[in-house]
């Protein structure tokens, strides 16, 4: 059985359309299904300590660094036994939560999600699907003012995660018949797709 690892980085909770889009495709397939809502139960933004902690090795670390680092390895750990990765992300103020960036940060660990070489990274987490599912109160897609995206799509492939599908919901504060057109059509577009 395939495993899903769904991130949810909406503060809107229930009422979130990227939240609401991503659950419902999500409990139409049959996998195991990992959750992690990050407006719930947030990872902590890097500090200097932990990212000492993440270069010291694992037999040289305090005590503290270990605790430190115990949930960069689960989050790690949930993401490497994937085989997609469902991420909802409504655009704020024209890029992602800082709670989908504290989790980025969390989960990109040179020597563990990724590695350097002569010819550059390299993303070790290759062989994974990714869908992204957005939601914005205006239209931005592929307008100067969506840094969103490429974002997304850059970490993702920095990981090695380069099949990557983003389902745009647009629109969504834009009036109650614009609502339900962008939910219409992210729904017709995820009904393509399967895990």
């Amino acid at each position: 059985m395939k495993t899903i690892l769904a991130i949810y980085s909406s503060v809107s909770g229930d009422n979130s359309v990227s939240n609401q889009l991503a659950r419902q495709w999500i409990g139409q397939q049959d996998a195991r299904v990992i959750e992690r809502d990050l407006a719930t139960d947030p990872v902590p933004h890097l500090d200097g300590a932990t990212v000492g902690a993440f270069f010291t090795p694992a037999d040289q670390r305090s005590d503290d660094q270990t605790d430190r680092v115990a949930l960069s390895d689960t989050l790690v750990e949930e993401l490497q036994s994937a085989d997609t990765l469902v991420i909802s992300a409504p655009m704020y103020n024209f890029n992602i939560p800082s709670s989908l960036k504290a989790w980025f940060d969390q989960v990109a660990r040179a020597g563990v999600t990724f590695r350097y070489t002569e010819n550059g990274p390299q993303g070790l987490l290759s062989g994974k699907k990714a869908i992204v599912v957005t939601s914005r109160g205006g239209m931005y897609k592929d307008s100067g003012f969506d840094f969103q995206v490429p974002f997304i799509k850059q970490f993702l492939g920095f990981i090695g995660i380069t099949d990557v599908e983003v389902i745009y919901a647009e629109g969504v504060a834009m009036g109650d018949e614009a609502r339900a057109a962008a939910v219409n059509d992210a729904e017709k577009t995820l009904e393509a797709l399967s895990a």
